[in-house]
């Protein structure tokens, strides 16, 4: 990891850009701006960069967790990434056996493979129904791609592909799924789109169903080899190579934190860019930063385990996650109740196996265990007992191959990273407007009334994930106006 500690006196240096915030998207704004030409200082409140990217010992020696996130569906299709080059600075993507099981009662699940072909053919009756939901995306995925990973409101480059997008995007996920008859086909639906945080009826929760399955078939959802720090570490090496600077335990409540610059970046949530932007940005624009909303939390256990997790569906066996929630009407009822603030009987849990495909993340024959249940906004409750439940109705054992565990309840994951405000790990509320405009309504995403502050973070489109494709486009909007 690359982190140069810099005296004060080296502060009356003159920055083109300061980026606040070293999360992907804060360093995806760096080395975009470094590839320009442009001078960069990255400052970093933590002691540690990567914000969402951050690996730890959280449990026992030998033991290596992601803190926050751990498979990097939209990292390996991130345009911003390959452009990049990561993996000239070590970042190196490993893919589990499959991408993704969903296990139902009595041994069986449904199965997200890395190609529609193998998919269907463990679809069954719904294979056919599954191929015609996702062929036609896949046959031009490479114009879907960029438009998916952008602000919504926008004019596509590609109208009839993204056509076949919006069409399977656009409804609730309740009314997409009845395109199946097989609960192993709608559960599997039913879980890539709870990705959204949102009641499963909803319009638009559709969309995330859609594009979380359509990227597993295109690029899958592998994991960084040694730990999602990978990813942090590979675009602090790339901004080193490029002569920008990254500081760490800095900081800043107010602009006069900043060095001299022509411009900052903030991978920040709205309320603390109007905390410390305060005066220099009109009083309506800081109202409506302050009235952001935030959706439901995660409620996040590391786990060290004596052995792999015993699930009774052996696809489950060889998954890097599995989405544990069980029918498409259970996940259903779930997401609802989140969103309502009561704490579900039975919580939609989110596990990923990354040690059954990266031997470094744990001691020989030991396993590392990543999971976090969906719960209320900022909830108080203590879903440990609920989240292992879910476990271990599908993996009968589970729980006695516990050595060791790590509990971050909502307002600790808040604790942890400012921007995850409430336990909230999206980056803000996707009901209402405030999915297709973030952080505000309006057609200017990134830049503030105040054309030298940008915001850079999940808070804009094209919202959560590690991809950096917001500072990336907050970047481009710079060099394309204050900073050319």
């Amino acid at each position: 990891m690359y982190v140069r500690l810099i005296a004060t006196t080296f502060h009356s240096e003159r920055f083109d850009a300061v980026v606040v915030g070293a999360g992907p998207n804060g360093l995806a704004a760096a080395v975009t701006l470094a590839e320009a030409g442009r001078s960069v200082l990255v400052l970093e409140g933590s002691d540690s960069i990567g914000g969402g990217t951050r690996s730890a010992a959280l449990t026992l020696p030998g033991f290596v967790h992601d803190v926050c996130a751990a498979v990097h569906a939209l990292g390996i299709a991130s345009p911003a990434f390959a452009e990049m080059q990561l993996d000239r600075h070590g970042l190196e993507w490993i893919h589990p056996g499959v991408p993704l099981a969903h296990p139902l009662d009595g041994g069986r699940a449904g199965v997200l493979h890395r190609t529609l072909g193998d998919t269907m053919d463990g679809m069954g009756a719904d294979g056919a129904a599954w191929r015609r939901m996702f062929e036609p995306l896949l046959r031009h995925w490479d114009d879907i791609l960029p438009q998916i990973l952008g602000p919504i409101v926008s004019v596509p480059r590609h109208p009839l592909a993204m056509a076949q997008f919006g069409m399977r995007a656009l409804p609730p996920a309740s009314i997409a799924q009845r395109a199946f008859s097989t609960e192993e086909a709608a559960a599997l639906f039913g879980g890539c789109s709870a990705h959204a945080f949102l009641p499963l009826t909803r319009p638009l929760s559709a969309a995330f169903g859609t594009m979380l399955a359509l990227i597993a078939q295109a690029t899958g959802w592998p994991v960084a080899k040694g730990g999602s720090q990978a990813v942090a570490d590979a675009m602090a090496a790339r901004l080193r190579e490029l002569g920008g600077v990254i500081e760490t335990g800095r900081a800043v409540a107010s602009l006069r934190d900043l060095p001299p610059h022509r411009v900052a970046f903030f991978d920040t949530n709205p309320a603390q860019l109007e905390r410390i932007a305060g005066s220099t940005l009109p009083d309506g624009y800081r109202r409506r930063l302050r009235n952001f909303r935030h959706g439901p939390a995660a409620f996040k256990i590391d786990y060290a385990l004596d052995g792999p997790v015993p699930w009774t569906n052996e696809a489950c066996r060889t998954a890097g996650t599995v989405h544990v929630g069980g029918t498409f009407a259970e996940i259903r009822d779930a997401e609802a109740d989140c969103a309502a603030g009561r704490m579900p009987a039975r919580p939609f849990v989110l596990v990923a196996q990354q040690s059954l495909f990266d031997p470094s993340r744990a001691p020989a024959g030991k396993h590392t265990l990543w999971a976090y249940a969906h719960v209320p906004h900022a909830s108080p409750v203590d879903a440990t007992d609920a989240l292992e439940a879910q476990i271990e109705r599908f993996a009968p054992g589970f729980r006695d191959l516990i050595l060791a565990k790590h509990v971050m309840a909502p307002l600790a994951l808040q604790e942890y990273n400012p921007n995850y405000v409430g336990g909230d790990i999206g980056g803000g509320a996707h009901s209402g407007a405030q999915l297709v405009f973030r952080p505000t309504f309006g057609l200017r995403s990134y830049v503030t009334p105040n054309p030298r502050i940008l915001l850079c973070s999940a808070s804009t489109p094209p919202g959560g994930g590690v991809h950096g494709m917001a500072g990336r486009r907050a970047a481009h909007t710079a060099l394309a106006g204050v900073l050319r």
